[in-house]
Order: C-alpha cells, then structure tokens, then sequence
C-alpha cells in the first residue's frame, strides 16, 4: 500500500481515500451478499361476502325452514301462536347470525323473518289442509259436533271451514300474522344483536 498519493500528500497506513484530493487508493472488493428474504406475511383469511338474505341463499333458506317448522308446530297450542311466530323470526335470525358469523342488519333482519314467516304460513296451509280433508269424514264430523255443543268457540270454527270464503278469510289472516310477526322477529333481533 502506497505511503504518499500522485498528488503529494502522506497518507495514513490503511487508507481507501486520500483525505487531500479524494482519490481512492485501493480497489474496494464488495462482499458478495445474499438479499434479505422478504418474509411474505401470511394471507388473511377475507371474510366472505356477505350473501343477500333470499331464497337463493341455502344458508338462510335451511335456518328458515327449521325455525318455521319449530313455530308451526307449537303454534298449534292455542294462544301461544302469537309468541311463537315472534319468536320464530326472531330465532331464525339469531342462528342465521351463529351459523354463518355475519353480522345482520334491520333490513336484513325483516326480510329472513319475512322468509320464515312465508314457510311457516305454508307449512300452516298444509297442516290445515289435511284437518280439512279429515272435515269430509262423517266421524270426525260427529266428534266435532259433540265438542262444539260444550264449547260455542268450536262450532264457529267448524261453521267458517265449511265455507270458501270462510277458508280464504281464515288464509289471509294467517298469511298476514304469520308474516308480519316473523318480520318483527328478525327486526328485533338484528336490533338486539347490532348494539351488542
């Protein structure tokens, strides 16, 4: 290694630069390095988007069905009805809610109690169409004639069901409660379930 640089100046004993002009006394070998590995951060796991409540969603369709199912068994008990279609809408989206980790909004909310309403409404229909078709059998006339004697309730009943309009009163009727409670249901809930 030099002692002096071209242009005169002593330079200190293992000196890369001359401290008076600059000039590099000795070539700098580089290391050769390995590039950092960049640490890839795991991917997030998206939530999924959120799927329109319809009857297009299997998901909502097959929560609404049960809770529709639950209610129209128990609505078979008088004066429990009422509760229970509430109750089914509110139900409905509480396990849609659980079961999928979405959260539900008052819109959604009023429209799978909507769902379960209108499947509890047909689940009603058919229900109410056999205890019709049983109507047409003469011993179950007598058994309900006898029954209406003790109770005057029962044969109003009995005396609306054999009409047509009758029927369709008694059909619009459980269209409308049956759907308007499973609404205000699911409205509750969402309700309940969005401050918490």
């Amino acid at each position: 290694m030099p002692e002096f640089c071209s242009c005169g100046a002593q330079l200190p004993p293992d000196a890369l630069f001359c401290h008076k002009c600059g000039k590099a006394q000795r070539d700098i070998v580089v290391p050769e390095t390995i590039p950092p590995v960049e640490e890839v951060a795991p991917p997030v796991a998206a939530r999924p988007a959120a799927v329109p409540l319809n009857f297009h969603n299997p998901q909502a369709i097959r929560v609404a069905l049960g809770a529709a199912a639950a209610a129209a068994l128990l609505s078979i008990i008088p004066y429990v009805n009422v509760v229970c279609w509430l109750a089914s809408g509110y139900f409905a989206v509480s396990f849609y809610r659980r079961r999928t980790g979405q959260a539900v909004n008052m819109e959604s909310g009023v429209r799978m109690g909507w769902m379960t309403g209108v499947m509890t409404f047909a689940i009603l229909t058919v229900l109410l169409t056999i205890w019709l078709l049983a109507l047409q059998n003469p011993e179950v006339i007598k058994i309900i004639q006898i029954r209406s004697e003790a109770d005057p309730n029962m044969k109003e009943v009995f005396k609306t069901m054999q009409s047509g309009p009758g029927i369709a009163s008694v059909l619009l009727q459980l269209f409308v409660f049956t759907t308007l409670l499973s609404m205000a249901g699911g409205a509750l809930c969402a309700r309940l379930t969005r401050r918490s």
